[in-house]
């Protein structure tokens, strides 16, 4: 396992981390083995959120029954759209989030806390007084936001800056070589695409760390949909489907089913080493149930793409190195 230091935060950080969005954490159950899995595999770093149904119940119980509280990285995200309010990036909703979160995950702080979701109407300047009031009470560790803009999150760290506050310190975008064609979720954000190239230059010249949401198209790349066969994509779901089921990147994954013979490696390894080989910092959460899913992952930090790799995947260029 690579790990990477965030400023801010004692621990290290595994470049892969574990996502919860995924049954058996959803529904709060059982995920200790999955867990135990990617501990040994030196996962040390587990990604989950308010709104990821009861996953944080499901990581408190392991936690809890491990006793390795002060091992593990906690990354959870807070103020996420509920059926109740469409907005929710309010000091009493942070509040709200962050005591329920911290009771089911058996803990008292959270290492990495995110915005999940931004809302333009209230002052980004509002919303870092918020963050270090939680900072200055022990609450959380460092934090960031998941799916704000660029334009928003600089809005946010000039204020901390003019204000002597601690300015936000990581984002968690979309990332992944299939470009996100729709916003499933709504008010996602994603830097993936030619008409991003700006906001990955501010990335990886500025150090700020991102957390890449959905490294793997939600299932698009993980090798069960074939290129050559448009059927085998009935095991995506509707979000997967409406996000990055299209011409483009069934091309994107056929160049991966051919490069895959010639780095000896899966198409889900080659699409994330093509995201760690970015030069922003990366990390990715990535849902898995099975260690040898976890192992290849973890193998796929070892593969090298060059430059003009990237951009044949990518399809910046039709000729194969």
């Amino acid at each position: 396992m690579y790990y990477g230091k965030i400023k801010g935060l004692d621990r290290k950080v595994s470049r892969i981390m574990v996502g919860t969005a995924a049954e058996p954490f959803l529904s709060g159950g059982d995920a200790c083995q999955i867990l135990d899995d990617a501990f040994s595999l030196g996962i040390n770093t587990i990604d989950t959120a308010r709104n990821y149904g009861l996953a944080e119940r499901s990581v408190g119980d392991w936690m809890e029954k491990r006793g390795n509280r002060d091992a593990v990285v906690i990354l959870s995200k807070c103020a996420h759209p509920d059926d109740y309010s469409p907005r929710r990036v309010s000091e009493k909703d942070i509040r709200e989030d962050f005591n329920v979160s911290s009771g089911y995950l058996r803990t008292d702080h959270i290492d990495i806390y995110l915005l999940h979701r931004d809302d333009p109407s209230v002052p980004a300047g509002k919303v870092i007084e918020i963050m270090n009031s939680l900072h200055e009470e022990g609450k959380i560790g460092i934090f960031g936001a998941s799916n704000w803009s660029v334009e928003r999150i600089l809005e946010a760290n000039t204020y901390a800056e003019e204000h002597g506050l601690i300015p936000f310190t990581v984002s968690s975008p979309n990332y992944c070589l299939a470009h996100q064609v729709t916003d499933m979720w709504g008010g996602g954000v994603t830097i993936t695409g030619p008409e991003n190239k700006d906001v990955r230059d501010w990335y990886a010249s500025g150090g700020m760390p991102i957390v890449a949401h959905s490294p793997l198209a939600r299932g698009f790349l993980t090798g069960r949909v074939k290129s050559g066969d448009r059927q085998s994509a009935s095991v995506l779901d509707s979000f997967a489907e409406a996000g990055f089921l299209c011409d483009e990147n069934i091309e994107r994954l056929r160049r991966c089913e051919l490069m895959t013979e010639k780095k000896n490696c899966t198409v889900a390894q080659l699409s994330l080493a093509w995201i760690f080989s970015s030069p922003m910092d990366v990390y990715t959460a990535i849902s898995s149930s099975s260690k040898a899913r976890m192992e290849q992952n973890v193998s796929a930090l070892d593969i090298i793409l060059t430059s003009q790799e990237r951009d044949y995947l990518d399809l910046v260029t039709d000729v194969m190195p």
